[in-house]
């Protein structure tokens, strides 16, 4: 009996099973304790008001999410941060599709030229905060003395209440063009050059061909693009805390910068747990309404 009990261990540790658990094993504990654990623990939060400093977290129901209704810098931050949605996930999509088309092509340096592209991906946050910080400076950005060129007076632009937030639309957008180029060209590359010869044979136009051959078969990129860009500038964090720090006047506080001040400078973690999760059920919405309006005009190649 011993022998047998001896020889099913040696079977489960040799087995293939056993080696696939072994190596999944600390990864899956490392996603336990710092994501799992996390989640569960400020959705405890938002019921309670806590500040991670008093072991005393009374228990408050659903105050901080009510209270939510009444914060008129929560109302702020939801419209700052549809705003840029809306300005960046088009934006985004329409400066990577532009240049994808534009490098999907056989032309010399073109392995240079999409490096370039791509480069804005690999460049750190903080550093893309800085050159922006410096293009728009109101009294020595670059941006200003071109404007002055054509006869424009300088312009606050990160110091104006008014266009502050159009700043960082611009600075995002240029962060996350290559991510939108590589997506697109890889979708092009990927677009049977037969449909383009039929299309070209019948007489159709390069812009007709492009609009009613070319369009749809992007569309499940599209999609991709869509659903991704949106989740990530509904999060819209680093560049806001880098360049103005939801300033001025408020003018680029977007919920997940409102949630940090909540947390870390004014130690409310519980209220900040309620916005957390309600921009959590924002995004699941709007990821869901992308989906089920996307699968219309979205096709796929058998």
């Amino acid at each position: 009996m011993a022998v047998s009990a001896a020889a099913r261990r040696r079977r489960v540790l040799s087995s293939e099973h056993f080696t696939g658990w072994a190596f999944v094993t600390p990864g899956v504990v490392i996603i336990l304790l710092f994501g799992a654990v996390p989640i569960v623990w400020s959705a405890l939060m938002s019921f309670q008001r806590s500040n991670l400093l008093s072991p005393s977290t009374p228990f408050v129901g659903l105050k901080n999410y009510r209270q939510l209704a009444h914060d008129p810098v929560i109302s702020q931050a939801l419209e700052h941060t549809l705003v840029y949605t809306a300005l960046f996930v088009p934006g985004t999509m329409l400066v990577g599709l532009f240049l994808a088309v534009a490098m999907n092509r056989k032309i010399r340096f073109i392995a240079f030229y999409r490096t370039v592209a791509y480069a804005t991906m690999a460049i750190s946050t903080i550093s893309e905060a800085i050159v922006f910080i410096w293009l728009f400076a109101p009294s020595y950005g670059v941006v200003n003395y071109f404007l002055s060129l054509a006869g424009v007076p300088p312009q606050q632009f990160l110091n104006s209440p008014s266009q502050a937030l159009y700043v960082i639309v611009i600075m995002t957008i240029w962060g996350w063009t290559g991510f939108s180029v590589v997506i697109y060209l890889a979708a092009l590359q990927g677009v049977p050059q037969t449909l383009m010869e039929a299309a070209a044979i019948d007489g159709a136009t390069p812009w007709r061909t492009f609009r009613r051959v070319t369009l749809p078969l992007l569309s499940p990129a599209s999609l991709f693009l869509a659903v991704w860009l949106t989740i990530n500038a509904l999060q819209l964090f680093d560049e806001v805390y880098l360049s103005t720090q939801g300033g001025p006047l408020n003018a680029t506080t977007v919920l997940v910068y409102y949630l940090y001040t909540q947390a870390f400078q004014d130690f409310n973690f519980g209220y900040a747990s309620a916005i957390a999760y309600v921009l959590f059920l924002l995004i699941i919405v709007i990821t869901v309404v992308q989906f089920r309006v996307g699968r219309r005009f979205t096709h796929y190649r058998s």
